[in-house]
Parts: structure tokens; C-alpha cells; sequence
């Protein structure tokens, strides 16, 4: 498994535990305000993990290898 997706997995897992706990102590109230966010994190996570070429994408390389760069 890519150690991409084990993040993803771990992140997802850690924000469910802290969602869970939250609910469990009570706090219901902090857990519906932080809801949208949850939902955001989960879904970028999500998209991330699945999206085409993710972390295979390298900058270019430069073609002015050896030049100086202009003096400002």
C-alpha cells in the first residue's frame, strides 16, 4: 500500500476517533459546528488519495544548468 493512502488512512482514522470522542464526552454542539470541516477534510483526502498521477508529477528540469542567475 502506498504510504500516501496509509496518511490518508491515518488522518481519517484520528479525526473519526477525535469526532467519536467528542460526541461520547458530550461536547455534541462542537462536534455540529465542526461538522462542514470534517466533511471538507474527509472529501480532499479522499480526492487526493484517488486522483490520477497523485505524487507522481516532478518539476521540470532547468535548462539554464551551469548560468548564473542576473544580478538585481
Amino acid at each position: 500500500m502506498p504510504s500516501r493512502k496509509v496518511w490518508t488512512i491515518a488522518v481519517l482514522v484520528v479525526v473519526l476517533a477525535w469526532s467519536t470522542a467528542m460526541t461520547v464526552l458530550g461536547h455534541l454542539a462542537a462536534v455540529v459546528a465542526l461538522l462542514p470541516s470534517l466533511g471538507l477534510l474527509v472529501q480532499q483526502l479522499t480526492a487526493a488519495a484517488h486522483a490520477p498521477g497523485a505524487g507522481t508529477a516532478r518539476a521540470p528540469a532547468a535548462e539554464t544548468a551551469g548560468q548564473e542567475e542576473p544580478q538585481r
